[in-house]
């Protein structure tokens, strides 16, 4: 199965600008990899005044994790609510995103996990398959914030 913008964001929270993946490539139980071509975007919604930093590939990893969750769910349960706990061993091998060409590569990787939570293994690299951003994430299940935590 592959999917294109809006059958990602119909199975993510991030929706119009906020939804950073453009294709599901090919997903299998244990990882996940879709392509996006929006980090040239002069109008990217997480583009700061010097740029597309590559810290930002974070989110595109994080995106590619919560559509693989909903991927995994039963369908008529609907993916869990997930929070993206922690990143570590995070490696940045480029200081931005926008002044690379052609597009990302995203990849993740489930490493470990049960009911509660789950490690992810993620990789973003250019079309090339050279690596820009790697790391691990920890994404927490089923823990809704509080009404008074969630209120801007």
């Amino acid at each position: 199965m592959t999917l294109d913008h809006e059958g990602i964001a119909a199975r993510i929270p991030h929706h119009g600008r906020m939804c950073l993946l453009d294709r599901l490539v090919d997903w299998t139980p244990a990882r996940i990899e879709c392509r996006a071509r929006n980090h040239r975007d002069a109008n990217h919604p997480l583009r700061s005044a010097s740029g597309l930093l590559a810290p930002c590939a974070i989110e595109y990893a994080a995106q590619a994790m919560a559509l693989h969750g909903g991927l995994l769910a039963p369908p008529a349960a609907g993916a869990r609510p997930g929070y993206l706990a922690s990143v570590r061993g995070v490696r940045l091998a480029v200081a931005r995103l926008d002044d690379i060409d052609g597009e990302l590569q995203v990849r993740a990787e489930r490493l470990a996990g049960d009911a509660n939570q789950v490690l992810y293994g993620f990789v973003v690299a250019d079309e090339r398959g050279r690596t820009l951003v790697e790391g691990r994430a920890t994404v927490v299940l089923n823990t809704p914030l509080p009404p008074e935590a969630a209120a801007p």
